[in-house]
């Protein structure tokens, strides 16, 4: 039996025209939709495979305000068995503050009895891209990551990760607990049912608050100086342009008399 716990972020619909805050340092979705990134639909779908065939359970968690249980909710449509809401203003969060977010609730969890034996995350997410939190929540855990994966399975104890690498196929044999980063591709996401939607509606959010202040992104906005202006002298041409040529050069030091 594997109990899977499957990380998502409710992340801006990005399939049109990506619009930027005034500040530059996030996605506008003033005009856009909500969704879940492409990898993590994959570890959505990985979490309900494991959990469904070594008889364990799925829970599905994320850090955001109170509207990503729209997200969540989702998560439980498509099969997922109970759901964790981190309620935190993420606008303030980094990486680091993410994951210490999760390990916070992992560790309340595990005291209270219920242990993960597999935490799924996607690679990175749509909007930020940092490609962190999976790997600093494996750290503040203290278990063995695998990021890039595509496929997952639990075997006689053992978490079988597979991933594309730049010779092919790789995989990786793990220990129980452990953290696995998802890509997409390697499984087809599945659409939630009539049913899933409707039990999804009933099913209770456990809500929790951040244990620790959040230090912040660290982003630091770079800016290109403005284009300098070129100009042209043209010193001569033909021979008569030599002691013009001589006199630049000698101006610049390159020759002395």
């Amino acid at each position: 039996m594997a109990n899977v716990l499957v990380c998502i972020k409710r992340v801006p619909e990005t399939s049109g025209q990506i619009l930027l805050t005034d500040d530059e340092q996030a996605v506008d979705a003033r005009h856009v939709g909500w969704t879940v990134s492409a990898h993590e639909e994959c570890a959505i779908e990985l979490a309900t495979q494991v959990a469904g065939a070594t008889g364990g359970t799925s829970t599905v968690l994320t850090v955001g305000s109170s509207d990503a249980v729209e997200q969540l909710r989702g998560a439980l449509a498509v099969g997922c068995d109970s759901a964790v809401l981190i309620e935190a203003d993420t606008a303030t969060y980094g990486p680091a503050d993410v994951a210490a977010a999760i390990g916070d609730v992992v560790s309340a969890h595990e005291a209270n009895g219920t242990t993960y034996d597999l935490v799924l995350l996607g690679n990175d997410a749509a909007d930020t891209g940092d490609f962190q939190v999976g790997v600093r929540l494996a750290a503040l855990l203290g278990r063995p990551v695998v990021t890039g994966i595509s496929a997952c399975a639990v075997a006689d104890g053992v978490i079988v990760a597979r991933g594309e690498g730049p010779e092919g196929t790789e995989v990786f044999e793990l220990p129980p607990p452990a953290v696995v980063a998802v890509m997409e591709g390697g499984v087809s996401p599945r659409y939630p049912s009539i049913p899933g939607r409707m039990k999804a509606k009933r099913a209770p959010i456990e809500t929790v608050s951040p244990q620790r202040e959040p230090a912040g992104h660290g982003r630091v906005r770079w800016k290109l100086p403005p284009q300098q202006p070129s100009s042209v002298e043209i010193l001569g041409t033909g021979p008569e342009a030599a002691p013009a040529v001589v006199d630049l050069l000698e101006e610049l030091g390159v020759l002395s008399r």
